[in-house]
């Protein structure tokens, strides 16, 4: 058994949002699914750290996670800044219940157990972080705490996910590199950076190591979390 994450799906069955327009990103929901299953077994679990959907309402999302629960393992699932079909968790996770979508859960606000670690996020917000979305910014900034509390109450290594880095070239978010800090956090895994992007990928800023695990950054395959 084991826990893996990979990021930025970004799934349109059921809209009109193709990612094989863009370069490197062919046939990649075949690629996904063929990387996916030869290394996940139905025993392991997948966190995916936002992105996952073009939906732009949750009903709109179905067939996707039709195709994520036909997938081995299980999942658990976060919001990116792309997931504008994101419900509350109550609501999103009757959706799955009434669809028979059993193999995935919602991380939003609280934390759950996985081999041994201790699964806990949140979306986070811009590195560049303008001051019009202060109160964006400081509501995931709790979010993040809540989840992180909600954590180390099950006595296990943290496993941290975020969608947006919060550091990038020269940019810091201080305020959730503050959170991390506080927690003794050293290890962060996150997605949102594609393509060109990848140079200025920041992989340790003041003694945290970051992970980039946008399914293009990785072959399009899970990436196993490690403590």
């Amino acid at each position: 058994m084991a826990l893996y994450t990979i990021s930025d799906l970004h799934l349109s069955f059921q809209c009109d949002k193709p990612m094989d327009v863009f370069k490197g990103w062919e046939n990649h929901t075949d690629r996904i699914k063929a990387n996916w299953n030869h290394l996940v077994t139905n025993e392991d679990t997948v966190v995916l750290p936002g992105d996952f959907s073009w939906g732009l309402k949750l009903e709109d999302t179905l067939k996707d996670f039709q195709f994520l629960n036909s997938l081995n393992g299980k999942k658990i699932i976060l919001k990116g800044n792309h997931d504008l079909w994101w419900q509350t968790k109550k609501k999103t996770q009757e959706f799955l219940e009434r669809n028979k979508i059993d193999t995935v859960k919602i991380l939003f606000n609280d934390a759950y157990l996985v081999e041994g670690f201790a699964v806990c996020g949140t979306r986070g917000w811009f590195y560049d972080c303008k001051e019009s979305d202060q109160k964006v910014l400081l509501r995931e900034v709790g979010r993040l705490e809540t989840s992180i509390n909600a954590a180390l109450k099950l006595g296990h290594p943290l496993a941290v996910f975020l969608h947006y880095p919060p550091v990038y070239s020269e940019f810091v978010c201080q305020e959730i590199i503050d959170v991390l800090k506080k927690y003794n956090v050293k290890k962060v895994y996150h997605g949102h950076i594609h393509g060109a992007g990848f140079n200025n990928a920041v992989k340790s800023y003041d003694g945290i190591e970051f992970k980039l695990v946008s399914c293009d950054c990785n072959n399009f395959t899970p990436v196993i979390v490690t403590k």
